[in-house]
């Protein structure tokens, strides 16, 4: 079964040491797709960026190597892959002897692949070579706003207006008020949020209620941005629109999933909590 009821979460967990690419555990996307209202075609094109940070292996001499990863799953595939799982996965790579570092992204990518359901880009690198830039989600910070708050969750759209007899406007709204929790352990899932749009101005203070909601809301990292991009389609039908995620690591892995209505690909940021 691949709900999530069934995974290693929050179950006591023997750690491999060796290769095992069964641990993997995949979740469908679309059950909790069908809960907001999302069907085939997408209204959205994105992908879920993962960074592993405790990725390490032994070479055909028996010493250690350690790298970092980055991941990129489609959001068209069918499958995202569950956290502990792809935690436990790496993990067995510990004790297993490998080449080099072109037989591990090998085996990971076509892993990944068959568990996500679709091609999964994966980048091995150095850790004193890893290219990722420090730097917080660009645009404008709305957790300073002077609002009154008493509802966390569940998210409520219905908080969500835009100015529909103001002109266009272009902008980036950024919040690192953004948590929830995971549906299986109950633990808190923390992160920051950039919502990028082209169309009629957001209210502010709604917007900043509605990601306040999710607070105690139970969900995955994915569904969540998911959820986020929908209500604001709904709601406020701005003309552009891009919601991007950046989630503070567990386990040693960060899950940072962005979801647009235009094509395209975000930078790996590395924000100061990640």
């Amino acid at each position: 079964m691949s709900t999530p009821e069934h995974s290693p979460l929050g179950k006591h967990t023997v750690y491999a040491d060796r290769y095992d690419p069964s641990l993997l555990f995949p979740i469908p996307r679309q059950a909790k797709r069908d809960d907001i209202g999302v069907q085939q075609p997408l209204p959205f094109h994105g992908v879920d960026i993962w960074n592993a940070y405790e990725l390490s292996w032994l070479d055909m001499h028996g010493k250690p190597v350690a790298a970092v990863a980055e991941f990129h799953v489609p959001a068209t595939s069918p499958n995202i892959i569950e956290s502990k799982s792809f935690k436990l996965y790496l993990n067995g790579f510990a004790q297993e002897p490998l080449a080099n570092a072109a037989a591990l992204n090998a085996l990971l990518q076509q892993d990944l692949s068959r568990a996500a359901g679709a091609p999964v880009m994966v980048y091995i690198r150095e850790p004193r070579a890893a290219r990722h830039v420090f730097a917080d989600l660009e645009g404008e910070s709305i957790d300073a706003l002077p609002v009154a708050i008493d509802h966390y969750g569940p998210p409520r759209p219905d908080y969500l207006r835009a100015d529909s007899n103001g002109s266009t406007v272009e902008e980036m709204l950024v919040s690192d008020l953004l948590r929830s929790n995971c549906p299986v352990t109950g633990q808190p899932d923390w992160g920051s949020v950039q919502i990028a749009y082209r169309g009629h101005a957001l209210d502010r203070e709604g917007l900043l209620r509605y990601l306040v909601s999710f607070r105690t809301h139970n969900e995955f990292h994915e569904q969540c941005v998911e959820r986020i991009f929908v209500d604001l389609m709904q709601h406020c039908r701005p003309e552009r629109l891009s919601v991007y995620a950046r989630y503070t690591r567990r386990g040693g892995l960060d899950i940072n999933p962005f979801r647009s209505s235009e094509a395209g690909l975000p930078a790996n940021l590395r924000g100061a909590r990640q």
